[in-house]
C-alpha cells in the first residue's frame, strides 16, 4: 500500500509519516533462540497459499472439525478456540486446559497456532507503537497500533496491518516500494498483527485499517480471509475494519460483491489521469474515469461512502485549482464520498516536500465550499520511524531472508537509536 493511506479524524491510523527525529525509545526484543532457517529462503514466494497446517485464522467450525479428525470430541474445538482468539495463548503445548494426548496429537500432526515473534517496537512520544514482526521465512512486517483516548478517559486502539511483504507498486513517494517486493501475506499472518498489538497494549484492539505494507488488492484472497476472522473470532465489527487500496483493476467491483460493512478508502492523490500518473505509477494500467466508476458501484452495492486519500504535496497536486478539479471529480461521479487530505512528511529519498499550513487549509476550503467532506489528518508517531516500510528497510534492505548474523548481533532487551 502507499505510505500515504490513512485518516486519524475518520477513526482510522496508517504509518504513512517520516521520521522527522530520533525516536525516543525503541525496544529490540530478541530472536536469537528462534530458528533461522528455511527450505525457500532464496525464491520468495508470490501465492497466497493459506497453511494447512495453522490454527489462526480458523473458524470455530473448522476447529471442531479437526478435533473430531483427531479423534476428540467436538467441544474441544470450541477450547481451541477459546484459547486462540479469547487467551490467545501462542503454542501447543501451553494449552493447559487440553489433554495432553490431544495437544501430542496436534503437534505430531504437524499443527502450530500461527504466531510470529515481535522482532523490534518502536515507541513514539505520542504513544503511537510501531513493531516489526519476524515471519517464519525470516522475512519482517510493518504493523502499528495507534492509541487514542476520547474525552471520557476511554481507548480506541487502531492496529494498521501489512497485507505483503513489501509492495509491487513502487508509488513515487512510498518508502514500502523502495524496499521491494518478497510475497503476499497468508490470512495468519494478518491475524497475527492484530494479537501482536493487543499483546504490546495490553488493550483490545477496536480498529483496524490494511494500510501498513503492500497493496492489499493485490492479495484479496487472503485479506478476505483475514477480515472474516477478525470479525467473527476476534469480533471486531465490520464497520471498524477499513481496506485501502490504490486502485487494481476488476477487484473493486469483486470486493463490492461480498457486500462488507467495511470502509473502502482509495489513495487518490489527484484530481486527472495525467497528474495521478506521474504520483502513482500502476495508474497508467486503471484510468481515473474507470476507477471513480468502481468507486460509484461500490457505494451503490454496499450503501458504504468511499473515502479518498489524498497526498498533499507541495507545488504539485496541492494548489486551489487541484481542489477545484477535484472536487468537479468527485461531484461527477455522485454522492457517497469523503477526502481525507494527509499533508506529506518526506521520507529518505523522496524530493517531495510538505505544503504549507496556509495552503493545506485553502485546499480544504475550496472542497468545503463545494460541498465535498473533508478531513485533515493528524499526524501521529512522528519521531518512531514511521513512513510505511522505513524502519523494515532499516534492517531488511531487499526483501531476502535476514542474515542469521545480523540477528545473532542483536542485543537482547536493550534501548537502542534507530
Amino acid at each position: 500500500m502507499m505510505a500515504i493511506s490513512m485518516s486519524l479524524l475518520q477513526h482510522v491510523c496508517s504509518v504513512p509519516i517520516a521520521r522527522a527525529m530520533r525516536p525516543r525509545s525503541v525496544t529490540v526484543i530478541s530472536s536469537r533462540n528462534l530458528s533461522t532457517t528455511t527450505s525457500s529462503s532464496s525464491t520468495p514466494s508470490r501465492a497466497s497459499q493459506v497453511d494447512p497446517h495453522v490454527l489462526l485464522g480458523m473458524s470455530e467450525p473448522e476447529l471442531q472439525q479437526l478435533a473430531t479428525d483427531l479423534g476428540q470430541q467436538s467441544y474441544r474445538g470450541k477450547q481451541l478456540h477459546h484459547l486462540i482468539y479469547q487467551r490467545k495463548v501462542k503454542e501447543i503445548q501451553d494449552f493447559s486446559q487440553l489433554p495432553l494426548v490431544f495437544r501430542n496429537d496436534l503437534q505430531e500432526a504437524g499443527w502450530k497456532v500461527g504466531r510470529s515473534p515481535i522482532f523490534q517496537t518502536v515507541t513514539a512520544a505520542d504513544g503511537t507503537v510501531k513493531l516489526l514482526i519476524r515471519l517464519e521465512d525470516n522475512r519482517l512486517i510493518e504493523t502499528v497500533g495507534i492509541p487514542v483516548e476520547d474525552e471520557k478517559g476511554s481507548m480506541r486502539l487502531t492496529a494498521c496491518v501489512s497485507s505483503q511483504v513489501g509492495c509491487p507498486l513502487r508509488c513515487s513517494f512510498c518508502a514500502t516500494g523502495k524496499g521491494g517486493f518478497s510475497r503476499n501475506l497468508q490470512r495468519h499472518e494478518i491475524v497475527e498483527q492484530v494479537l501482536a498489538v493487543e499483546e504490546i497494549f495490553k488493550h483490545r484492539v477496536t480498529n483496524v485499517v490494511f494500510m501498513g505494507m503492500g497493496e492489499p488488492m493485490l492479495n484479496l484472497k487472503s485479506v478476505l480471509e483475514a477480515h472474516r476472522c477478525l470479525n467473527k473470532d476476534v469480533q471486531i465489527g465490520q464497520r471498524m475494519i477499513t481496506i485501502s487500496t490504490v486502485g487494481v483493476p476488476n477487484t473493486i467491483k469483486k470486493l463490492a460483491s461480498h457486500k462488507l460493512q467495511s470502509t473502502l478508502a482509495l489513495s487518490l492523490h489527484a484530481p486527472n489521469q495525467k497528474l495521478r500518473e506521474t504520483i502513482v505509477p500502476s495508474a497508467k494500467s486503471y484510468p481515473l474515469d474507470a476507477i471513480m466508476k468502481d468507486c460509484k458501484e461500490y457505494f451503490l452495492e454496499t450503501s458504504r461512502r468511499v473515502s479518498f486519500e489524498y497526498a498533499l504535496l507541495a507545488g504539485v497536486n496541492d494548489r486551489v485549482e487541484h481542489a477545484k478539479e477535484l472536487a468537479e471529480l468527485l461531484h461527477q461521479w455522485g454522492r457517497g464520498h469523503h477526502v481525507n487530505l494527509i499533508p506529506f512528511n518526506p521520507i529518505q529519498g523522496s524530493d517531495y516536500k510538505r505544503p504549507h499550513k496556509k495552503a493545506i487549509q485553502a485546499f480544504a476550503a475550496v472542497l468545503e465550499s463545494r460541498k465535498i467532506t473533508v478531513s485533515v489528518r493528524q499526524t501521529r508517531g512522528l519521531d518512531a520511524s514511521a513512513a510505511c516500510g522505513q524502519l523494515r528497510n532499516e534492517f531488511q534492505k531487499s526483501p531476502l531472508v535476514i542474515n542469521s548474523d545480523s540477528l545473532e548481533s542483536q542485543p537482547e532487551n536493550v534501548a537502542v537509536a534507530c
